[in-house]
Order: C-alpha cells, then sequence, then structure tokens
C-alpha cells in the first residue's frame, strides 16, 4: 500500500559526503537489491516482447518520443551521451565527480531503474578503484537530471571522454579517459539505452555540489560562531545574548545551539566591561539569532537533500510490476534547496563583514584607533582589508540570486518547467570562496585588535597561530595572504568542532 508517510532517511549529509573522499568504496548490492534489479530488467524485457512503448528503449527522447527508437540498443545508448556532450566550463573537482559517482550508483542499485546487477557492479567496480570522471560545470538547466554533465561522465566511461588521474602525491590532474582505463585494466563501458538513460536522467550532479556547499555553510556558520566568541572576549562585552535561558524562551533550537556554540568560546567567569554598553549592537547581540537561523534552515535542508540523495532519480521508474512515466529527474528539490543554501551563506557573511566593520571603528571598537592602525593617518591599518571584505559580500549577493527565479523553457515544448539547479549550486559554490574571505578578514581584524589590546601574551591553540599568521602592525603591509592564512586556520578550526560534536552526539543539531 503506498502512503504519503516517507519515513525520515537513516543517513547523514556528512556521511554522504565523505563519500567524495578518494579512498571511499561503494558496498556491493545485495541478494535482495541484486534480485530488485534482476526484476525491474526481467520486466523490461518482457515489455519489449510485448511490444510497449517504454520511453527512451522504444522511442526517442525528450520532444522525440513520439518517433521510433534506433533499431540497436547500443546506437540508441551511444546516441544519448553523444548529442548531450555539449557541456562547457571548468570542471568540477575531483571530489564532486566523487560523489556524483556514488550518488549515481544508489540511485540505480535500488531496482527502479532496470539497470542488471551485473551492469552496475562493472561501473561500481571503476569507481572502487578510483576511476573518476571530469565534468564540466555548465550546460544544464537540471530538468530532465543534468543531462550534460553526466553525459560527459558516461563519456568517459565510454573512454571518449576525460578522467581524472591521481598520482602517488595525491594531487589530480586531467588524463583522456582512455588512458585511465587502460592505466586500471579495464575496458571502456558500452551503453545500451536503458543503462545510458539510467544515468543521465538525474540530479546527481547539483545535489553533489549542493551537499557539499551544505557542509561549507555549517563550517562558515561555526567559524563565525568562534569568531564572534573572540570578539566578545576582546572587546568586554556583555555575555548575556548568549545566556540559555534567551533561546530557551524562545524555542528555536538553532539559536540555542548558535549561542552554545559563542558560549563555549568564552572564558570562564566571563563579565561585561562596564565601560561597554548594556547592549551591543545587533552584530553581536544577535548573532545567535542569525547563525541560528542558518543553523535551522541547514538542519531541514539536509533532510530534503539526505532524501534525494538515497532516493531513485530516473525516468522512468519501475515500480510493482509497471515501468511508470513521470519526472523523477526534475532538480527541483535539490534547486529551492540550493537557493536557500545561498541565502543562509549571504547572511553569515553580512554578520562576519559587520563585526569586522565594528571593530574598526572607534565609536564601537572601545576607542581603540580607526582601522585598527597604531599609526593612524600615517598608516590606514585594516582600511584595505575592509574595503574588500565589502566586495566580498556584494559578490556574494549577486551570486546567490536565486537560480530558480531565472527558468527558461527550452527542448520544445517539453522542458517547459526547470530548475537550473547545477546553475545556482555552482553560484553558490562561488560565493562560499568569497564568504571564507570575508571570514579570513574578520580573523585578521581580531588577531590585530588582540594585538593593540595586550590580549596576545596569554592566547595559545588557534589565537596564538593566528598572531604568528597575521602579526602586530608595526608598518602598513600588504595583508592579502595573510587574510588567506587565517582563513585556512578558521576553515580547519571550524571543521574540527564540527566534527567532534558529530563524534560525540552523533545526532544532527542538539541544543
Amino acid at each position: 500500500m503506498i502512503t504519503d508517510v516517507v519515513e525520515s532517511p537513516k543517513e547523514r549529509l556528512a556521511d554522504i559526503v565523505r563519500q567524495a573522499r578518494p579512498d571511499a568504496q561503494v558496498r556491493p548490492c545485495s541478494p535482495l537489491e541484486a534480485e530488485r534489479m534482476r526484476t525491474g530488467v526481467d520486466r523490461l524485457a518482457q515489455a519489449l516482447a510485448n511490444q510497449e512503448k517504454v520511453y527512451g528503449v522504444t522511442q526517442g527522447f525528450g520532444p522525440l518520443v513520439a518517433y521510433a527508437a534506433a533499431a540497436s540498443d547500443t546506437d540508441q545508448g551511444s546516441g544519448l551521451i553523444a548529442h548531450l556532450g555539449s557541456g562547457q566550463g571548468q570542471p568540477l573537482s575531483p571530489e564532486v565527480c566523487r560523489l556524483v559517482m556514488w550518488i549515481r550508483l544508489n540511485s540505480m542499485r535500488l531496482g527502479h531503474s532496470a539497470v542488471s546487477p551485473e551492469f552496475w557492479d562493472r561501473v561500481a567496480e571503476l569507481w572502487n578503484r578510483g576511476f573518476t570522471p571530469v565534468i564540466p560545470r555548465d550546460g544544464t538547466v537540471s530538468a530532465s537530471g543534468d543531462l550534460q554533465p553526466l553525459a560527459h561522465a558516461a563519456l568517459a566511461l565510454a573512454g571518449e571522454g576525460e578522467a581524472w588521474s591521481r598520482d602517488a602525491s595525491g594531487d589530480w590532474r586531467v588524463r583522456p579517459s582512455a588512458d585511465v582505463l587502460a592505466a586500471l585494466g579495464a575496458e571502456a563501458v558500452t551503453w545500451r539505452a536503458r543503462q545510458a538513460l539510467s544515468f543521465v536522467n538525474g540530479t546527481s550532479v547539483s545535489l553533489a555540489v549542493t551537499l557539499l556547499n551544505h557542509r561549507e555553510v555549517l563550517r562558515l556558520a561555526r567559524a563565525v560562531a568562534a569568531l564572534t566568541a573572540r570578539a566578545v572576549t576582546l572587546l568586554g562585552a556583555s555575555p548575556q545574548a548568549y545566556h540559555p535561558g534567551v533561546g530557551h524562551v524562545r524555542g528555536q533550537t538553532g539559536q540555542m545551539v548558535g549561542a552554545r556554540w559563542i558560549r563555549e568560546g568564552l572564558p570562564a567567569g566571563h563579565r561585561r566591561d562596564p565601560a561597554r554598553p548594556l547592549q551591543e549592537p545587533y552584530s553581536l547581540r544577535c548573532a545567535p539569532q542569525v547563525i541560528g537561523a542558518v543553523v535551522d534552515q541547514l538542519s531541514v535542508l539536509e533532510d530534503i537533500l539526505v532524501r534525494e540523495a538515497v532516493g531513485c532519480t530516473d525516468n522512468p521508474v519501475y515500480y510493482e510490476g509497471e515501468f511508470l512515466h513521470a519526472g523523477n529527474f526534475h532538480a527541483m528539490p535539490v534547486g529551492l534547496a540550493s537557493d536557500q543554501i545561498g541565502l543562509c551563506l549571504q547572511q553569515i557573511a553580512f554578520l562576519a563583514e559587520r563585526q569586522l566593520a565594528l571593530l574598526c571603528l572607534p565609536e564601537t571598537n572601545g576607542g581603540r584607533p580607526p582601522m585598527l592602525t597604531p599609526m593612524p593617518g600615517s598608516g590606514s591599518g585594516l582600511a584595505g582589508v575592509q574595503l574588500s571584505a565589502t566586495s566580498f559580500v556584494s559578490r556574494i549577493r549577486q551570486l546567490v540570486y536565486p537560480a530558480s527565479l531565472t527558468a527558461l523553457p527550452s527542448n520544445g515544448l517539453n522542458q517547459d518547467h526547470v530548475p537550473m539547479a547545477l546553475n545556482g549550486a555552482n553560484a553558490v559554490s562561488d560565493a562560499v570562496e568569497q564568504a571564507w574571505l570575508v571570514v579570513g578578514s574578520l580573523a585578521v581584524a581580531v588577531t590585530q585588535f588582540a594585538a593593540l589590546a595586550g590580549h596576545t601574551g596569554d592566547d595559545d591553540g588557534v589565537w596564538a597561530e593566528l598572531a604568528r599568521v597575521s602579526p602586530p602592525l608595526a608598518a602598513d603591509r600588504p595583508l592579502a595572504s595573510e587574510v588567506r592564512a587565517a582563513r585556512d586556520v578558521l576553515a580547519r578550526l571550524a571543521t574540527e568542532l564540527i566534527e567532534s560534536e558529530e563524534e560525540s552526539a552523533d545526532a544532527g543539531y542538539g541544543a
């Protein structure tokens, strides 16, 4: 019996993104999975014997569905991936390409794609041995799946495209896929119609990028929480805004998490300096509300994205004895999730930029010199860093404009409603890089403030590392490299904090 209620997936997003690692291994199909896959294959053979019409197998693709398919099953399959080989642009990272393949294999193993377990085993073995196709980032509307990027992955498996090759030092480079297959002692894949269609008719590319973006925004939120705590400590700002009771009376889980993250970074017994105002500007006082709202959104979006990763995105789908012609390749769940992740990202970057401005302004930094220069007038301190951070936030806002609002109909009257999910995910990925530069800028500001306030002598851990990365300003100097180095320090800290919490709690986003 089919119901409208679906259980939440047991997997976590953090576990899924680990499948992007070079040494990750996809588990073999279980006997039950192999049986389900073979049942679909047998039913497809019966449909063909009965001269039933099956999209992409007996019929053409897209708006050409009214026309008969090629007489040769392999001609039909190879023609599909050939005509879709129109992607352009820079290749997606090896990490993304690895995750794309894992998601695609997971979709096909569920038994709804009429793909044989033998074929699945062959592709899975290549993936387990490290074969990683090169996938270009541009050129799909993500409607009938991420057709073009996945077609390029299929072409690589067929020995006609390019693949990533990892050398002994762990560095990746692009090589002809035929050479990579030969080095593995593996034969190229021959694509039959149903196999080819099941591979390209999925949301796996936009999904892979969005999953990794989700993880990055969580890391950014954690990094800004740590920097907020450092700023509160150095300024002597009131800790009341982070008291557990504030979140308790409102009842928002994310807010309670954000406040806890900040409290964990405050020294024991921290109290407000009487020289500080009772209520700080919003960039400090409302940090739990901003960070918490992002955490709550990420929590909701995680469930949507994990469902997509563990479900079947294909068309048609085999279900209980029949082939259902529908639209499970449409990436709107991913597209809207990606758009929301982009908006969350902007809020975190904006918060960090405002805290940077607060530290640079004597009216809010406790009377320290403007732009945190020890020699106002002859020196300009962090003026350039703040200007660049402002530019980064502006660029982020341009990049995270919702891609779902930029849709254009395509493919005749067939793809008349499209999500543009990969376009959006790529833009958010670019915005992530800009956001980390804002975080690095704030980290440099916090470090320079600590030096001016004489707080560096007793620092240890990450703050001592930042002091080495960005020593006190004795004279103006180019700070671009210090911003990048500080960014890397905070990115590592955020990863360590998140992974430690996940390992100890092993359960989502607790308060």
